[in-house]
């Protein structure tokens, strides 16, 4: 079992940047594909940025690609988000989930987070 924890979840205006963080514990995240997903108030759960155990490769939703990266570091069991030019569509509770298919579906992810707050103000 791998346990996660979000952080760097904020209020942030729009325009502006964030950077949220994932910390793992229980086993070594490099066994993991990894992902980060949002989910806002009445919406489903929907799939944000995804990498592969290696770092190797990465996926990106439409809505964020070209504003958002993901990344992570193995040996400090971590993987990030960075997100710039925020808009108030990108608020929403960030999760991120550890699976063992590199994936853009949430059902492909057995771990998860508890989420982070992310508020964009205009």
């Amino acid at each position: 079992q791998v346990q996660l924890v979000e952080s760097g979840g904020g209020l942030v205006q729009a325009g502006g940047s964030l950077r949220l963080s994932c910390a793992a514990s229980g086993r070594t995240l490099s066994r993991y594909a990894m992902g980060w997903f949002r989910q806002a108030p009445g919406k489903e759960r929907e799939f944000v940025a995804s990498i592969t155990w290696s770092g190797g490769s990465t996926s990106y939703a439409d809505s964020v690609k070209g504003r958002f990266t993901i990344s992570r570091d193995n040996a400090k069991n971590t993987v990030n988000l960075q997100m710039n030019s925020l808009k108030p569509e990108d608020a929403a509770v960030y999760y991120c989930a550890a699976g063992y298919r590199w994936s853009s579906v949430v059902h492909d992810y057995g771990f998860w987070g508890q989420g982070t707050q992310v508020t964009v103000s205009l």
